[in-house]
């Protein structure tokens, strides 16, 4: 297992960088699966927009006018918490810093570091404005494509996301949270995938209506994108051992050409640090699992790569808006529900029944796929690209 990029390195190339620490092997999957899937979606809107599938819209900007002090202030809170927190890690003492999450989510931080980025933030911004200031400030329209607005999507997608996920984690440990709120509220673990589909497509959803995005043609694009994300994000999960791993598994590997972990793994090292210590480990990350158990995240990600595949292949043949969007809820839907019977999480109590939070909401997504697609083939006739 490696939390961080610092033990991966050590591990793998022989090298120790201690300032790797202070990249979490989670939060790096996390990051690489947006950037990633930011390109993909581009693509697709670029492509949908020369199919004539996508429009434009005019947005009227003002241009010439020096910065605001709205905008020196952002920029200069910005730059602080730059200084304050992130440039601080490198700075102050190792003790204090040793475990870069509780830093970040703690009081402490470097003032001076702080104001010195705060300034140079705002200064920055000023510079820039009045490069580009005009004796009158004036009004232009401007012309922008669906593609253009990925940037904005993309960090719609990431602020609801966790929000939801960590609503979401919140509501299934909801005696566990009443007892321990702080433990909840102000750690970066604890993040349930579906609470951050759900909130980040709502304010997806509201971001395309206000642009006048189409908005089956959207979750088109976004299909393949967020099968692909999430099977990238979930190498994190295995990475890290962040304890999204499967149920017990203690029987020895029946198949001679799989390797032993992708049968049955005890997770050693890994950043939730639980199980048993391991002997002769020294500091943090020194636990294991007592016994070996399901590696699902690793099952996840070989599966909706493949799943994002079939995504990929059949998006260009189906002319009838909002269908692939369908088939990516039922996939992902099936995909969430079997893996879930090998799968460590809390129970619900439904009517005499005890299935997870996820398959409650995977069932949904699975009949929510269905009846959107027969509904479109129903109401709506296929859209041909424009020559």
């Amino acid at each position: 297992m490696y939390p961080n990029l610092y033990y991966a390195f050590k591990d793998l190339f022989g090298v120790e960088w201690s300032f790797l620490r202070f990249v979490n092997s989670f939060g790096f999957f996390v990051a690489l699966s947006f950037i990633l899937s930011a390109m993909i979606l581009a693509h697709e809107l670029k492509r949908k927009g020369k199919e004539g599938l996508l429009h434009p819209t005019e947005d009227t900007v003002l241009v010439g006018k020096p910065a605001s002090i709205a905008e020196l202030i952002m920029n200069f809170f910005l730059g602080f918490l730059l200084g304050y927190k992130i440039l601080a890690l490198f700075i102050m003492d190792s003790a204090v810093t040793e475990d870069p999450q509780a830093f970040i989510f703690s009081a402490l931080g470097s003032w001076p570091l702080g104001l010195l980025m705060g300034g140079l933030f705002a200064w920055l911004k000023y510079y820039e404005k009045n490069k580009q200031k005009l004796p009158k400030p004036e009004k232009r329209k401007v012309r922008i494509w669906p593609h253009d607005r990925v940037g904005e999507i993309t960090v719609l997608a990431l602020i609801f996301g966790l929000i939801g996920a960590k609503m979401f984690d919140i509501f299934e440990n909801w005696s566990d949270f009443l007892e321990h709120p702080s433990a909840y509220l102000l750690s970066p673990a604890g993040l349930t995938f579906y609470g951050g589909l759900i909130c980040a497509g709502i304010a997806i959803a509201l971001y395309t209506k206000k642009h006048k995005i189409g908005f089956w043609h959207l979750g088109d694009a976004m299909a393949p994108t967020m099968m692909f994300a999430y099977a990238i994000g979930r190498i994190g999960c295995q990475v890290s051992g962040d304890g999204d791993w499967g149920i017990a598994n203690p029987a020895p590997n029946p198949y001679k050409w799989l390797p032993d972990w992708m049968w049955s793994y005890t997770f050693p090292h890994n950043v939730n640090e639980e199980g048993v210590k391991i002997s002769d480990c020294v500091g943090k990350y020194c636990y294991e699992l007592p016994v070996g158990h399901y590696p699902t995240s690793f099952y996840e990600t070989v599966i909706c790569l493949a799943l994002f595949g079939i995504l990929w292949v059949i998006r260009k043949k189906i002319r009838l808006p909002g269908v692939l969007f369908g088939i990516y809820l039922i996939l992902n839907g099936l995909e969430r529900f079997f893996i879930e019977k090998i799968r460590v999480n809390n129970r619900l109590d439904i009517f005499g029944m005890h299935p997870t939070q996820a398959e409650v909401i995977s069932f949904f997504l699975v009949l929510s796929g269905l009846v959107l697609i027969v509904y479109l083939y129903k109401t709506r006739p296929p859209v041909k690209p424009a020559a």
